[in-house]
């Protein structure tokens, strides 16, 4: 039986996830969002795309959540965008609702499924559909680290001329300003990139790293960031339809990890069929331990104001 993922939310990011999965043709592909005819366009359009690619998926779109019965993958990208005038408790709670309704609606319908989340703010929500859903920790897994990375290796990439390919960058911490670039263990064909670039530019490379999202939308003055985050997310369900055991940096539930409990926080994980099969632990600096535990208070802070 064919594999099949719904999204939830199709704007810019739900739909371009779609896209990145119909390529791969791992799965069939349902787009659900409250905008009437929107994702049922979105979703023909795609599927009368697919002949000239030569992959056959099925794509459908609805308004409906009955349509997501029977998924074996959840992705939540449903949410606001912070808009003039809104605080960040406005958004954190706005979206809340959001990822709750959508959490409740499709538990209902596919109880075995596994949750990649990605709305914001990402850690926080991940929790939020771990404790509505009511699910194991491991069937509950935020998109961060992995785009976060892919940024950080893409500037890397351009201040050295070198494939991208040959570039291993690794994040960790929450998903915002105080994420935490690990330049000690990053490297660039196995060179550290302590070793390779003076200290100036990797310090300006991780700051706009951190920054990575805001500079988009500041770009493109309305909306933000859909193609690297769509990409992180294909990339991630991949690995799981495929149990293909991948290491990524990903929000996940920590139990003692990092010394760090009852919270979602991004950290090296391995993925496979199972969701999250196990969180990998480095040895980290006193330098880098400070920044993880800054960035972790943030994040508890905003878990503490939804009183779950």
């Amino acid at each position: 039986m064919k594999n099949k993922v719904s999204i939830i939310g199709a704007g810019m990011t739900g739909s371009t996830t779609a896209h990145w999965l119909a390529e791969r043709e791992i799965a069939d592909i349902v787009l659900v969002d409250v905008v009437e005819g929107m994702p049922q366009g979105k979703a023909l359009d795609l599927q009368e795309a697919l002949p000239v690619i030569g992959k056959d998926a099925l794509i459908t779109g609805t308004n409906d959540y009955e349509a997501t019965a029977g998924s074996d993958i959840v992705v939540i990208t449903a949410g606001l965008p912070r808009k003039p005038g809104m605080s960040r408790d406005d958004l954190l709670f706005a979206n809340a609702d959001i990822v709750r309704k959508a959490t409740e609606e499709t538990i209902r319908r596919s109880p075995d499924a596994i949750y990649v989340v990605l709305t914001n703010p990402l850690d926080v929500m991940a929790y939020l559909t771990m404790k509505v859903a009511g699910v194991e920790p491991h069937r509950v897994v935020g998109q961060a680290g992995v785009l976060d990375s892919a940024r950080m290796r893409t500037f890397v990439a351009l201040e050295l001329g070198v494939s991208v390919e040959n570039v291993h960058c690794y994040v960790l911490g929450g998903h915002g300003d105080e994420m935490v670039p690990l330049t000690r263990v990053s490297n660039v064909a196995g060179i550290p990139l302590e070793d390779i670039l003076p200290r100036e530019r990797l310090d300006a490379i991780v700051e706009r790293t951190r920054k990575g999202g805001g500079e988009i939308v500041s770009l493109l003055k309305t909306g933000s960031a859909y193609y690297a985050p769509a990409a992180a997310i294909a990339q991630m369900v991949e690995a799981i339809l495929k149990n293909k055991h991948l290491v990524v940096p990903a929000s996940a539930y920590l139990q003692g990890e990092y010394g760090l409990n009852d919270i979602f926080f991004g950290v090296p994980v391995q993925l496979g069929r199972r969701g999250v099969e196990k969180i990998l632990e480095y040895k980290l600096s006193d330098s880098e331990r400070e920044a993880l535990e800054k960035s972790a208070a943030g994040v508890k802070e905003n878990i503490a104001k939804l009183k779950l």
